[in-house]
């Protein structure tokens, strides 16, 4: 296990990306289904700053979110939100992160690793995030089937989600090379 300290600067910038997520999760896409960039922040905290500080930076999102600062989609906050139906969908940018931070420790940082380990992430990510809704939304209103949280949760997403992928793996190395390598 890697016990090295974080410096000034690596929390500097994990701080900096929990913004970057959070600014995301506020920019909605106006489609038949609206969705947010907050993926995309995730996904590039990991890309840009690397699995341990990527993974520390969505961590630090999540605990600003349960601690009540409205950094979630919508401006919203609070344990509340994130027990709620699509809180696991938000926990899940948590599990993408350890997938990428895991693969880029045993395959390294290609862009082809990248790009596999954002899918994995991406899968991990709604497979956590519909288990949570089934559980939260029968709870709350009775029974609901797999197919129809799906269709509600994860289908309508794939595209953009991959779109945001896509995006991240092409700006990912730009930011990295002048923005985080830079001294």
């Amino acid at each position: 296990m890697n016990t090295k300290k974080f410096s000034t600067r690596d929390i500097a910038h994990i701080a900096l990306f929990a913004v970057v997520i959070a600014v995301c999760s506020w920019i909605s896409i106006p489609m038949a289904v609206p969705f947010t960039l907050q993926t995309f922040g995730a996904f590039m905290a990991v890309a840009v700053l690397g699995g341990r500080k990527g993974t520390f930076s969505v961590l630090v999102y999540i605990l600003l979110a349960a601690a009540g600062v409205p950094v979630l989609a919508g401006f919203g906050g609070g344990l509340g939100r994130l027990l709620g139906n699509t809180g696991g969908y938000v926990m899940g940018f948590l599990l993408s992160a350890l997938i990428m931070w895991g693969m880029e420790a045993m395959f390294g940082r290609s862009l082809k690793v990248l790009a596999i380990s954002m899918v994995l992430g991406l899968l991990a990510c709604y497979a956590a995030g519909t288990v949570w809704f089934i559980h939260v939304y029968s709870q709350a209103n009775g029974p609901v089937g797999i197919m129809t949280v799906l269709s509600w949760c994860v289908f309508p997403f794939i595209v953009p989600d991959l779109l945001k992928i896509s995006l991240a793996l092409v700006l990912a190395p730009q930011i990295r090379r002048y923005a985080v390598n830079s001294r």
